[in-house]
């Protein structure tokens, strides 16, 4: 019997906007844990084009723009082999709306935030803050030392 556990993976945007000059993050909150908008890999679908899909499945934006281009940043195995590649996007609407996932008959997520970094620092699991650490030294903020 094999035991290698093979490598699922899902894709996703560091979804941000500029408040007044100030970065803020979009995290979703599904049961406690914070992350950013993120899905499977579907056949035939590129990264790029499924992370866009999954954040407009989620949470109904559809202006990201890729001000930095389409470099990413992936976790390490988590859940079962999972590996996140997250991207970094930019979008100008603050309004966002959890959309009923009809697979499930709900939405994957029950509630958003827009979050400074620390709060995000704060709200992240050890998985995801890594991710967000990248995110901020690529759009010029000054990481906060580690508590």
């Amino acid at each position: 019997m094999d035991s290698r556990v093979q490598t699922r993976l899902s894709s996703g945007v560091v979804v941000v906007r500029n408040a007044g000059g100030r970065w803020r993050f979009l995290l979703l909150r599904a049961f406690s844990h914070w992350d950013f908008p993120k899905g499977m890999v579907e056949p035939g679908e590129d990264c790029v084009e499924a992370a866009v899909r999954e954040v407009e499945e989620e949470t109904a934006l559809n202006d990201l723009h890729f001000d930095w281009g389409v470099d990413f940043v992936e976790t390490g195995p988590y859940s079962r082999g999972k590996i996140a590649r997250y991207y970094l996007g930019r979008t100008d609407r603050r309004q966002v709306s959890l959309l009923v996932n009809p697979e499930i008959g709900r939405p994957e997520h029950c509630e958003y935030r827009w979050v400074g970094l620390e709060e995000a620092l704060r709200l992240t699991t050890p998985r995801v803050r890594p991710v967000v650490i990248w995110a901020a030294r690529r759009l010029g903020l000054r990481i906060p030392p580690s508590p």
